[in-house]
């Protein structure tokens, strides 16, 4: 059975506070990873420079500042699937060019403790 969140055309929703900051149209999927075009609304704007630092330290294959851009990401944005359900984890990578990439679990990750 096909999963309606992942059908091309559905839309998932990132939030900051519960305020949507932009929508992501599925256009296909690689799995893992999900492709959307992206479509930003008011306030994103604020969360656009982290992203661009996400994008360059991964082309300079810093995954320090990597990770650090991953970390910021997540603890300031939440996501929604298509059906409006919360997505509990996900590893979003929002590119110039307007599109998006992700993955996403459907339970948070544990962290481990050093």
């Amino acid at each position: 059975m096909t999963n309606p969140n992942l059908t091309t055309g559905s839309i998932w929703r990132l939030l900051h506070n519960d305020q949507e900051m932009a929508r992501l149209t599925v256009t296909g999927t690689d799995m893992p990873w999900i492709h959307a075009e992206v479509e930003t609304v008011s306030g994103f704007d604020e969360f656009r420079p982290l992203f661009c630092e996400q994008e360059r330290a991964l082309a300079e294959e810093d995954w320090e500042r990597a990770d650090a851009c991953y970390t910021h990401i997540r603890s300031a944005l939440t996501m929604r699937f298509a059906d409006g359900g919360p997505v509990a984890e996900f590893m979003l990578h929002i590119h110039d060019d307007g599109t998006a990439a992700w993955r996403w679990h459907d339970e948070p990750f544990d962290v481990v403790s050093p």
